[in-house]
């Protein structure tokens, strides 16, 4: 939080800030996304808990329709855990992976509407009310399962809804409170709540199923997010202009002079009109669009499914698969922080412009995964190689945070939120197809082989990801985000900081 000392007065209150306010809302924006992944990721490690591992298991037993054995690992002192957690529910693969997917119906049609709300009204009131919503459905979650899977699929829903606006009222916000030749390491900071919010939840979700009960993952977990919902609406406004604490006069000059607005009427400009037919006419807009659909197929697979292929395969038991799942987003976190810190440099050292950074972070975030998929798919049953290859994947998949999510605001600014909630919608198409695409290829098949073929569909998409983005992104604002507005002025949306880096 930010500390305030009385040896100044150039905020109007006497007081002078030690962290900046744009940093206090990318912080506190971090938290609430790790919040929101954290709901997304936590069904997943309290279903190995829920569910009676017996019963799937005598649902297959490995062997293939011409009636030979596929090879499994077989680790000494693993214990398995086809038994070591039976739970109380007789949910086979295609049903665990329909409750899966549900978290996406809610999450698909929830942006577009979040994202255009967050633009014209307030993205700060459109993230308080993600994590409350789910919240409250973590909380019902245990009841509804009990109740039948249908109920617990109506409460990931709920949370699909939360959870769609997030990434557009982000966007909204760091749009509005970014300066351009920050915007890598601000937007790194608020998306790497995704990875963070992954660490603890994995870590968090399996000791508390292990030791308290599956029912203790989503009471615990929902009761402490309801603390975040009060700090947000206490420290952080929907723009410079509006936040009164925690401020200081020349933040908010440097804010709005470095953003082309003048402080005194920015918030009474109208809002613009969305140019679609343009926007659906710019090759930029398309190769974001592709990188994240591409991407995602990866994120999610390793996301939802990790757990799931560290448990059937490489055998590691319920509290050992909650950490090992959990570090290589602790690992992500850290390298998203650092790349985010390295591009920013080399950008205001002249050495790059934004549309090579954006390019480079794309690149790191694609063809590192692919690679380290394939190894992981000949590896066998080495489970050391094996999670140090998945490691380093799921690490560098960061890069796609100031990568091409932070290339939504370069390109247009005005219609960030309208943007990302656009992408982030197709993009979740693939968080609907993989745990059915999952639990259809490994239901009674859970082998080395089922998996290979689930991770050579993800390196087919990583290779078409970075085609596409290589050839037709770019960094430069695009001309469509001045139709019907003159809240930037007629320029480059990097004027002061980035202009020059861009080439024409």
């Amino acid at each position: 939080m930010a500390v305030e000392t009385d040896n100044r007065a150039d905020n109007g209150g006497g007081k002078k800030v030690l962290l900046p306010a744009r940093y206090l809302m990318a912080i506190t924006g971090s938290m609430g996304l790790a919040i929101v992944y954290g709901f997304k990721v936590n069904l997943t490690l309290a279903m190995v808990a829920m569910v009676n591992q017996t019963f799937v298991g005598s649902q297959g037993n490995q062997t293939r329709d011409d009636g030979s054995h596929s090879s499994v690992c077989v680790h000494e002192g693993s214990g398995g855990n086809a038994t070591e957690n039976d739970g109380p529910f007789q949910w086979d693969k295609t049903t665990q992976g329909l409750i899966l997917s549900s978290y996406f119906w809610g999450y698909l049609v929830s942006q577009l509407p979040g994202g255009r709300v967050a633009e014209l009204f307030s993205a700060r009131w459109v993230m308080n009310g993600s994590v409350m919503l789910n919240a409250v459905a973590s909380i019902l979650s245990p009841m509804a399962a009990k109740l039948h899977y249908s109920v617990l699929i109506l409460m990931r829903i709920a949370q699909g809804l939360g959870g769609g606006v997030t990434f557009p009222a982000m966007h909204v916000m760091i749009a509005t409170w970014a300066p351009p030749n920050e915007r890598s390491i601000l937007s790194s900071i608020v998306y790497a709540g995704t990875s963070l919010g992954t660490v603890i939840s994995t870590a968090l979700s399996g000791v508390l199923a292990q030791h308290l009960g599956w029912e203790s993952v989503f009471y615990v977990e929902g009761a402490l997010s309801l603390i975040w919902c009060v700090g947000w609406a206490f420290l952080v406004q929907d723009s410079p202009q509006q936040q009164k604490r925690f401020i200081t006069q020349e933040e908010k000059d440097l804010i709005a002079n470095s953003l082309g607005k003048s402080q005194s009427n920015a918030e009474n400009i109208p809002k613009p009109p969305v140019p679609i037919m343009q926007i659906l006419k710019s090759p930029p807009f398309w190769a974001i669009l592709i990188a994240h659909v591409c991407s995602n197929f990866g994120w999610y697979m390793l996301l939802i499914e990790l757990p799931v292929f560290m448990s059937d395969i490489l055998q590691f038991k319920l509290s050992e698969n909650g950490l090992l799942s959990a570090m290589p987003y602790l690992c992500m976190w850290l390298f998203t922080m650092t790349l985010s810190k390295i591009l920013t440099v080399m950008q205001g050292k002249k050495w790059i412009s934004v549309t090579v950074a954006r390019k480079i972070a794309t690149l790191i975030a694609s063809f590192v995964p692919m690679v380290c998929l394939i190894c992981v798919s000949y590896v066998g049953c080495d489970r050391g190689l094996a999670v140090f290859y998945l490691t380093v994947g799921v690490t560098c998949i960061g890069g796609m945070f100031c990568g091409f999510l932070s290339n939504h605001v370069d390109i247009a600014p005005n219609f960030a939120g309208t943007l990302v909630a656009i992408t982030n919608t197709f993009a979740t198409i693939p968080g609907l197809i993989v745990p059915v695409f999952v639990g259809y290829v490994t239901n009674g098949n859970k082998t080395i082989e089922a998996w290979r073929i689930i991770f050579f569909v993800t390196v087919a998409l990583y290779i078409v990801e970075i085609l596409a983005y290589t050839i037709f992104g770019s960094g430069v604002e695009q001309p469509w985000n001045k139709i019907g507005t003159s809240r930037h002025k007629p320029q480059d949306q990097a004027a002061v900081p980035l202009k020059q880096h861009e080439k024409p």
